[in-house]
């Protein structure tokens, strides 16, 4: 004789699949509204995030070390600059010789602030601009891994 079991021991949690699923689906459909350049530049991140995913990590700690994110940004950057050199250069030439009009404009500057009649105030050079995506991107990657561990039951740290 078939002994009938409670409703929620029969469906348990019907809908947290569900959940994980549709957010899994918008962060791929978020990553393909990428810029040409962020999405030739996320597979090294992936690459640099899978190497660094085991067990007590500092990826998973309660608070990971700036020193070490950096470094992972500066290998990150490094390798990009060493497999991407062809692109880098060839496909985004005004990259380089935007920062060398802007230091020539800057130069030019006046006691104002402005740059010729832009209302933009002087900030960085943006010589740095592939270190700075790769910090971002990095970061959001990181912390959508940190979800899953969560998730999964990972503790982390």
């Amino acid at each position: 004789m078939m002994q009938k079991l409670p409703y929620y021991m029969v469906y348990p949690m019907p809908f947290v699949y569900d959940d994980e699923r549709i957010e899994e689906r918008d962060m791929e459909y978020m990553k393909s509204l990428y810029p040409d350049a962020a999405k030739r530049i996320l597979p090294y991140i992936e690459e640099e995030c899978d190497r660094l995913e085991y067990q007590c990590s500092m990826i998973y700690d309660e608070y990971p070390d700036q020193l070490q994110l950096r470094m992972m940004c500066k290998r990150i950057c490094e390798n990009v600059k060493k497999h991407e050199k062809f692109w880098m250069e060839c496909e985004y030439p005004e990259i380089s010789s935007h920062s060398e009009r802007e230091l020539e404009e800057n130069s030019a500057v006046k006691d104002t602030g402005k740059i010729r009649g832009q209302e933009r105030p002087l900030g960085p050079m943006r010589q740095d601009w592939l270190q700075n995506l790769v910090e971002v991107m990095l970061y959001q990657e990181l912390l959508r891994r940190r979800r899953e561990g969560r998730r999964r039951g990972r503790r982390i740290y």
